[in-house]
């Protein structure tokens, strides 16, 4: 289902970010030692950010080192100091750069916190309204213990039950995509507080509603009435919801970004929850490293060295991974199952990710990065980044496969699953699509649409697995390295 949020709202919100054009924004952090972290940063160059990365890996750091750059939140309510095993507490620390018009009109101002003599001191701290959402938000209110005394039939509330604010119900119904405009909420215990709903003329307390229902009209009802330019802190998102639900509150998020100037930040396990962010967005936290840029979360485990595959290979996109399985498989077939290829976004990520990964000593098994023909990455295949042939893939897949069309069409043909009396209808197509196409991202789609609703997997399957026998020789340096590195492995660990 395509987004709502349109790329120009992405874009603006990014300018926003990169001229400072915000009257409270936490731009940068820099921990130190703090919880294996080492001169670790994390920039914020995008009003939302998700926070990725497999359990343990630092990214509930990274969300508690945020609330504690502002003043009314204290260092030791996410990082308490225990008289039992916390003695490695020593010279923690954390530095920030902050936009905050009120204390510095035209210029970022830096603060920091640094837990010394067993405990934490900190400079002049600056004021900002910030909210957590942590786990607790999606325990069923029937287990949580403040909510006890509403279940005493003598128990008489003080405080009145109020509608949601209208704004926070129009957007809890696009999420959840029902009518909330009935309920109404009550401030309880230490400021929290508790729902009713309405169905068809019956109202039910929240003893009653769903684990995401109650997290999703909860973090948005709070949102909205906060005052602008706050600060949104959230634990693992997609906890209790569904995949589009997450999905649709991450662009909740982004909206109410743009339309209060508000800052986000959350923690994920979800690709679900990405989708909709631009790369600068998504940081992944493993193991004390910090890494910029969207990754699906299967991948985390490659970097992290958690899987039992021989080789892992990274690429820039979707379809070079796609090119680099079929060449495996065509090529290394005995040993297709001893490697793993992730798909990163874009070059530069691909090329990051593989040169950080090669600096952790614990992972055992090999990698290897391949970069498109026309990446600006500069290969090196003794090191281990190697580049396709040719230059934009499918553009060059589909000319080559083009340029010996006459030759290849019955295999083609059938590859497609076609007939094999279906060639003249096939070469006609293809060559119609050659002649309108503007995109090469799409000419397989095109082709698939032409030739009668075929997928875009079979066709993309048909002209990859025909070029990569066609260019056995000028593929030849990749397959030496894979069966390289396979073979070191194998070695290592005999």
């Amino acid at each position: 289902m395509p987004s709502e949020i349109r790329a120009s709202q992405i874009a603006s919100l990014s300018d926003k970010v990169r001229r400072n054009n915000y009257n409270k924004y936490l731009k940068t952090i820099k921990l130190n030692k703090i919880r294996g972290f080492e001169d670790a940063q994390v920039s914020f160059d995008f009003p939302v950010t998700a926070l990725i990365g497999p359990n343990g890996g630092g990214k509930s750091t990274v969300l508690g080192a945020a609330a504690c750059a502002y003043k009314d939140t204290k260092p030791g309510s996410f990082f308490p100091k225990s008289s039992i095993g916390d003695n490695s507490m020593s010279e923690w620390s954390m530095e920030y750069e902050l936009i905050d018009k009120d204390v510095n009109r035209t210029n970022t101002i830096r603060r920091s916190s640094k837990f010394h003599r067993l405990r934490w001191v900190r400079g002049e701290v600056v004021k900002r309204d910030v909210r957590y959402f942590g786990i607790k938000r999606t325990v069923p209110a029937g287990e949580r213990p403040e909510f006890n005394k509403l279940m005493r039939p003598s128990y008489t509330h003080p405080q009145p039950l109020n509608l949601l604010p209208s704004q926070a119900a129009i957007e809890i119904e696009r999420i959840l995509g029902r009518n909330v405009h009935e309920f109404k909420r009550t401030v309880f215990t230490g400021n929290e507080t508790f729902h009713v709903g309405k169905n068809k003329g019956n109202e039910y307390s929240e003893f009653h509603f769903g684990a995401g229902e109650s997290s999703i009209i909860r973090i948005v009802s709070e949102i909205e009435s906060l005052p602008d330019s706050s600060l949104v802190l959230i634990e693992e998102i997609e906890n209790g919801l569904h995949p589009v639900a997450t999905r649709r509150l991450v662009e909740y998020l982004i909206s109410a970004a743009e339309r209060k100037r508000m800052q986000a930040i959350f923690t994920t396990h979800s690709d679900n929850a990405l989708t909709v962010l631009p790369p600068e967005a998504v940081w992944s936290c493993i193991d004390g490293k910090t890494q910029q840029g969207k990754l699906r979360i299967e991948t985390l485990r490659a970097i992290s060295g958690k899987i039992d595959t021989a080789v892992v290979i990274f690429t820039e996109d979707d379809f070079a991974k796609f090119v680099v399985d079929s060449i495996i498989r065509e090529y290394i077939t005995s040993q297709y199952d001893q490697v793993k290829v992730y798909a990163l976004a874009g070059d530069g990520t691909a090329v990051k990710v593989y040169k950080n990964r090669l600096e952790d000593p614990t992972i055992v098994n090999k990698s290897l990065c391949i970069i498109d023909g026309d990446s600006s990455q500069i290969d090196d295949l003794a090191n281990g980044i190697c580049r396709l042939p040719g230059r934009q893939p499918e553009s060059t897949i589909f000319s080559d496969v083009m340029s010996k069309l006459s030759s290849n069409l019955a295999i083609l043909t059938v590859s497609l699953q076609l007939p094999p009396e279906k060639q003249e209808f096939v070469s006609r197509e293809i060559n119609s699509v050659a002649t309108t196409n503007r995109d090469p991202h799409l000419l397989f789609n095109q082709i698939g649409v032409q030739l009668g609703f075929i997928p875009e997997d079979i066709v993309k399957g048909a002209f990859v697995n025909q070029w990569i026998r066609d260019h056995a020789s000028d593929l030849k340096p990749i397959i030496d390295i894979i069966r390289s590195k396979i073979d070191a492995h194998v070695t290592a660990n005999s």
